[in-house]
């Protein structure tokens, strides 16, 4: 089941999660959750993305009310701080499990493919261990079906140099991103570009936002697109086509109209060069390039 998003944020509504329970979802007389077809539901699954934690505070307590573990996303959003009641927490240490990648293209990335689980609970952690081994607990005792998910060790070894970088890489990526921030303002732009929202700034968290992305929304995004395309700027669409609509979930039975935020978001949003090394100039001439297309 797919819920819409906060149209600032692009993360999780905690306004439809909470419809998306109470209204469409049942509680059986054992307390299990069912939705409307027969289906238990089995988790809540908020993704933070683009580096932003969502509000971990209010799905945590959803999650509690209706008896549900929450795995959290945090691909995109490893080192990110979240500002809960309870104090600063990390996004992917929050719920029961989080989910972390290592993609070449992350804030921490590797050669190659990789990721990590966190476990809150070691019965869980020991079967998520099983499972990434061909589901042995021993060896050549196959206590489940499992695969192949093993971190190599050349992955783990590229990590383990970068990792001591990842906050000083987290902090030039919040001064870009300021940098973007200071030249639209320059360039009269305000009331054309949407900036990223920082929901958390005034919260006193260093790494309220990391910006593995750095995700703006404009009108006329495709031919803004070409514009920079035929001028180098490197640009990149996340994402074209909401989850929803994606051929392979057809069989949910979603149709257009059904997230609006969500397919909105997909045809407005585009993302901008946002890596630490980027200079002054550089992001300069991004700016200049995108106040060029709508002047």
């Amino acid at each position: 089941m797919f819920v819409d998003i906060e149209p600032a944020t692009f993360n999780m509504s905690i306004e439809a999660l909470r419809e998306c329970l109470e209204r469409d979802c049942r509680v059986d007389g054992s307390g299990a959750l069912f939705t409307r077809d027969g289906a238990q539901v089995k988790a809540i699954m908020p993704v933070h993305l683009f580096g932003l934690s969502c509000r971990m505070d209010e799905i945590i307590e959803l999650a509690a009310r209706f008896e549900l573990p929450v795995i959290e996303d945090a691909a995109q959003a490893l080192g990110t701080d979240y500002p809960s009641r309870h104090g600063v927490a990390r996004a992917g240490a929050i719920g029961d499990f989080g989910a972390y990648s290592f993609f070449p293209s992350k804030n921490l990335g590797a050669f190659g493919d990789g990721g990590m689980v966190l476990c809150r609970d070691a019965a869980m952690a020991a079967k998520v261990r099983a499972l990434r081994n061909h589901g042995m607990e021993q060896q050549y005792r196959h206590a489940m079906v499992g695969g192949n998910f093993r971190l190599d060790a050349l992955q783990a070894a590229a990590l383990s140099v970068k990792l001591p970088h990842l906050d000083e890489w987290s902090a030039a990526r919040r001064r870009n991103a300021q940098f973007y921030r200071d030249a639209f303002a320059a360039a009269g732009l305000e009331s054309i570009v949407t900036l990223p929202s920082e929901p958390f700034a005034a919260s006193g968290a260093t790494n309220h936002h990391i910006y593995n992305q750095f995700v703006i929304r404009v009108p006329r995004r495709d031919d803004l697109c070409v514009h920079l395309r035929a001028h180098g700027i490197g640009h990149a669409i996340y994402y074209p086509l909401p989850l929803h609509l994606q051929e392979c979930f057809a069989d949910l039975g979603y149709r257009p109209g059904d997230f609006p935020e969500s397919e909105k978001a997909a045809a407005e949003s585009l993302a901008l060069p946002i890596f630490p090394e980027l200079t002054r100039e550089q992001l300069s001439a991004v700016v200049e390039a995108i106040r060029a297309f709508y002047r």
